[in-house]
């Protein structure tokens, strides 16, 4: 029998983040580079959340991500749901996901917030700016 592979999905935004999970030594690479090397710092602990909770049941699994899309904060949101899902879908390990979902929701299901689109001939205000009222 082959090794067994896992794709999992992770969306945030327009971030969109794709990881394949086989079983290996533990190593998490995102965008062929090692988790380690991910900077800024608190972007890298965000995505290590996953990891951190699970514990030994990560240390077996590599995981490889690819992200596009986005900004830098919601690319590490998108990893970080991807990493989840992966970890749960290939340990199947039921009590990990009630765990995980307790810490944060957005591990498993995707955020529905978007940006509201601006409105025409108003370019530089908001999409709801209306003009101002004089009372006078």
């Amino acid at each position: 029998m082959a090794d067994k592979i896992i794709n999992t999905v992770g969306k945030r935004k327009t971030a969109i983040a794709r990881a394949v999970a086989k079983k290996g030594t533990g190593k998490i690479i995102i965008n062929k580079k090692p988790l380690e090397l991910v900077t800024p710092e608190l972007l890298k602990l965000k995505v290590m959340e996953p990891l951190l909770i699970s514990g030994s049941a990560s240390s077996s699994i590599d995981i490889t991500v690819n992200v596009n899309g986005g900004g830098t904060n919601g690319q590490a949101d998108a990893s970080r749901q991807a990493i989840a899902r992966a970890i749960v879908e290939f340990t199947k390990n039921k009590e990990l996901e009630k765990k995980l979902n307790a810490y944060d929701r957005t591990l498993f299901a995707y955020d529905p917030r978007r940006v509201e689109p601006s409105k025409c001939s108003r370019s530089s205000a908001g999409p709801r700016r209306k003009r101002q009222m004089s009372k006078r």
